[in-house]
């Protein structure tokens, strides 16, 4: 017994608290985890709010959600932050992060600048080309020097001019050549989908309309006219019309030039362009037509007329 004993080996004993160390590891784990969740939770609150209050001033808004709203960031107990000037804003931030913070918001500002000048030259070109198609038609008509078209901050605008009477003297009706005016342009207005806005004029004689209490009754009378015939006979929803009424006090032309008073007498269908209003104060005034006056022997040039 004694000799096999010696010559065999010894059986191993089973370890019972290698469990130990898996846990200690396990715990280890949980540790790093937590105190890297506890710094990631850990901000410099009046760095933050420094931030937070330069990048609001950048964009020109206030912190919180609404005017009179309580802000998402701001702490229990504070109130509402105005717009700063972004030298303020960022005055307790280190020169380093000033640095940094006023470069990303010049930055920002920059592009933002860039995309609403890049939709207003967009939108430019393509209301160009809507009044490409009208004067096409209108030139096949021979009718193409009784309208004017310029952009303007509005839009389109489609001026009916009455270089050859589109509106009788002191009257809202429509004349024939008028009418196939509004006829040769309401295909294309049909087919767009912005909404339009009909402005009625008179010109600057310094007369009472014979029909009409005043000329703002005479302007309104003559947007409606056109507005009454693009829904009628063209069939446009009024939903996308409105009718505005100018008066005298809107001359497409200089009341001291020669015939001014005849082209100043009209009515201007703006296609209203759906920018927003920051890009639409970049659409730059362009006359799409030449403002030609042409003296005519109709009764308007005795200047008694509206």
């Amino acid at each position: 017994m004694s000799g096999h004993k010696k010559g065999g080996h010894e059986e191993e004993h089973e370890n019972h608290e290698r469990w130990l160390v898996s846990y200690a590891d396990m715990m280890t784990l949980l540790m790093v985890l937590f105190v890297v969740m506890f710094a990631m939770s850990t901000v410099d609150q009046r760095k933050f709010n420094a931030l937070k209050a330069g990048l609001a001033a950048g964009f020109g808004q206030s912190t919180s959600v609404l005017e009179g709203s309580s802000s998402i960031l701001s702490q229990p107990g504070s109130s509402i932050v105005a717009p700063v000037a972004p030298n303020q804003a960022v005055a307790d931030l280190p020169p380093g992060t000033q640095k940094e913070v006023l470069s990303a918001v010049a930055k920002t500002q920059r592009l933002a600048a860039d995309r609403n000048q890049a939709s207003a030259d967009a939108e430019s070109a393509s209301l160009t080309s809507v009044w490409k198609q009208m004067s096409a038609t209108l030139n096949k008509k021979g009718l193409g020097q009784d309208v004017q078209a310029a952009i303007d901050q509005r839009g389109l605008v489609i001026s009916l001019v009455s270089r050859h009477v589109v509106f009788e003297p002191d009257s809202a009706q429509l004349s024939p050549r008028g009418q196939e005016i509004v006829a040769a342009l309401a295909p294309v207005l049909a087919a767009l989908p912005q909404n339009l806005e009909v402005d009625g004029h008179t010109n600057q004689v310094n007369v009472k309309p014979r029909y009409f209490p005043t000329d703002w009754e005479l302007s309104s009378a003559r947007a409606v006219q056109v507005l009454r015939y693009l829904n009628e006979s063209a069939g446009i929803d009024n939903g996308r019309m409105t009718a505005t009424a100018f008066g005298h006090t809107r001359p497409l032309v200089n009341p001291a030039t020669p015939g001014s008073q005849d082209v100043n007498k009209r009515v201007d269908i703006v296609v209203l362009t759906r920018l927003p209003a920051e890009s639409q104060a970049l659409l730059r005034k362009i006359s799409l037509t030449g403002a030609t006056v042409t003296t005519t022997n109709t009764t308007t040039q005795t200047g008694t007329h509206r």
